[in-house]
C-alpha cells in the first residue's frame, strides 16, 4: 500500500480522495522548434504537469535537463501538490522543463528556449492558474525570459505570472538563498527537539543554489559541515570546511575537488560518510536499495527533491535513521515564492529581513503540523504526509 492510500485510511477520510490523489489533471507535451546560432534547427520537447488545483492555483519549477520526460514532471508535480499544502500556501502542484542539456547550448539559445516554453504554453498559465518558478538548470535570468515573453503575449505587464524573478525585475529580496534557508530552519527544528550539538558533522550533497546556501548559512551560525559535493566529486573535513572559502573558490568555476583543505571524495562516498547528519541536496534517488545500508549519518534532511526511492526508506527506517522529507525540508523555496506572488499582485516590496521573518514562520509552522501528527509508531515523512492530505481532503470534499 503507498504512502497516499495509507495516509487517508489512517485519517479516516474519504477514499475518493486518494483516487483523486493519484492522477494529475492534466499533463502537457509538446515539441517545438530551436534555431541554433549556426542556422541549423533542432527539436525539443517539452512539458508541464498540473497535479492538483483543489487549493488553488498550481505551482511548481521548470528545470532544463536531458531527463526530463513526462513521467518525471508528474512525480514532480505531484510531490509540489503535498508540499504546497503542508506549507499552508494557497497552491496546488506543478512541474514543468524541457528536455536539452542547456551546458551544451548559447546564453542566446537558451533565451529562445525559454521564450518558445512560453509561448507554447501560455494558454494553460498566470497568475490565477498556474505559476511556473525556477528548478534544475533555471534561474532569475530565465525567469526573466519567460515573464516578459508571457507579457508579450498577454498585451499586459503580469509580473505575478512567474516568481523566482531578478530582484529588479519584481523579484523577491532573499528568494535565491529561500530553499536553503527553509532547510536550515527545519534542521534547527530537528536538532533543537533531539538535543543535536553544533559539533556534530554535517555532509551536503550538492553544492548548487540550495546546498551552497545551506552551507553558508549553518557555517554562520556555527555548524560544522564536513563534506559538499558538485556533479564532479566532493571534499572532505573530519574538523569542518571552510565554507566561506571554498564558496569563493567555486564561484571561481573550478570543481569542489580542486580545493586544496580536505580530502577528495566521490559523490557516492560522501552519502556513505560517518556523520551525524545528512543533506541530499542534488538530484533524485541518490539513496536506493544497493547503498541505503551503507549510510551512517543518524538523520537524513531531503533538501533536493525525491532523493530517496521508496525501498531505500524502508530500510533507512529498519536502521533507525530518521528522515526528514523533502516535502517539509524543501518547501522554503515554494514559500518565498509566495511572498514574491503577493509582492507583485499587492504592489509591495518585502525588504530583505521580513522575507526571513516571514520564511521562518511558514517554516515554523509547516514542521508544527508534521508534529502534530507525529507519534513513535510513524516516521517524519509519514507524519508530514498525514498533516498534508488532511488539510487536502479538506479542500477536495467541495469538488465532489
Amino acid at each position: 500500500m503507498d504512502l497516499i492510500q495509507e495516509s487517508v485510511d489512517a485519517l479516516g477520510v474519504d477514499k475518493k480522495y486518494a483516487e483523486r490523489l493519484e492522477h494529475p489533471e492534466r499533463v502537457i507535451e509538446f515539441t517545438f522548434p530551436l534555431r541554433k546560432d549556426d542556422g541549423d534547427v533542432i527539436f525539443l520537447k517539452g512539458f508541464r504537469s498540473q497535479y492538483n488545483s483543489a487549493l488553488g492555483p498550481c505551482k511548481g519549477g521548470i528545470r532544463f535537463h536531458e531527463n526530463v520526460d513526462r513521467d518525471e514532471v508528474v512525480l514532480l508535480s505531484k510531490l509540489m501538490t503535498f508540499k504546497n499544502s503542508l506549507a499552508g500556501l494557497p497552491y496546488g502542484g506543478g512541474k514543468g522543463g524541457v528536455q536539452f542539456n542547456p551546458k551544451q547550448f548559447s546564453k542566446t539559445e537558451i533565451e529562445r528556449v525559454s521564450k518558445s516554453y512560453v509561448r507554447n504554453l501560455f494558454k494553460f498559465i498566470g497568475p490565477d492558474v498556474d505559476i511556473p518558478a525556477p528548478d534544475v538548470n533555471t534561474n532569475a535570468e530565465v525567469m526573466a525570459w519567460m515573464v516578459d515573453e508571457y507579457n508579450s503575449l498577454a498585451g499586459r505587464k503580469e509580473f505575478a505570472s512567474f516568481t523566482g524573478k531578478p530582484v529588479d525585475f519584481n523579484g523577491l529580496k532573499g528568494r535565491g538563498e529561500a530553499t536553503g534557508r527553509g532547510a536550515y530552519f527545519i534542521m534547527m527544528s530537528v536538532f533543537k527537539r533531539h538535543n543535536i550539538s553544533k559539533k556534530a558533522g554535517i555532509a551536503i550533497q550538492g553544492f548548487g543554489n540550495v546546498g551552497m546556501n545551506l552551507a553558508r548559512i549553518l557555517h554562520e551560525n556555527g555548524y560544522k559541515v564536513v563534506a559538499v559535493s558538485d556533479s564532479k566529486g566532493g571534499i572532505y573535513n573530519s574538523d569542518g570546511l571552510d565554507i566561506p572559502a571554498l564558496i569563493e573558490f567555486k564561484r571561481s568555476r573550478k570543481p569542489v575537488q580542486e580545493f586544496e583543505k580536505g580530502d577528495k571524495v566521490s559523490n557516492e562516498r560522501l552519502l556513505e560518510l560517518d556523520c551525524d547528519t545528512l543533506v541530499p541536496a542534488a538530484l533524485d534517488n541518490q539513496i536506493r536499495r544497493d547503498n541505503a545500508d551503507k549510510i551512517k549519518a543518524k538523520y537524513v534532511f531531503e533538501a533536493a527533491n525525491n532523493p530517496i526511492t521508496p525501498e531505500a526508506d524502508q530500510i533507512l527506517a529498519e536502521n533507525g535513521v530518521e528522515v526528514l522529507p523533502d516535502i517539509l525540508v524543501n518547501c522554503g523555496g515554494v514559500s518565498a515564492s509566495y511572498l514574491e506572488w503577493v509582492q507583485n499582485r499587492e504592489g509591495n516590496v518585502y525588504d530583505y529581513d521580513a522575507v526571513v521573518d516571514k520564511l521562518k514562520v511558514v517554516m515554523d509552522r509547516a514542521f508544527s503540523r508534521v508534529l502534530s501528527e507525529k507519534t513513535d509508531k510513524i516516521s517524519y515523512r509519514e507524519a508530514a504526509y498525514r498533516a498534508s492530505i488532511r488539510r487536502l481532503a479538506a479542500a477536495l470534499q467541495h469538488q465532489f
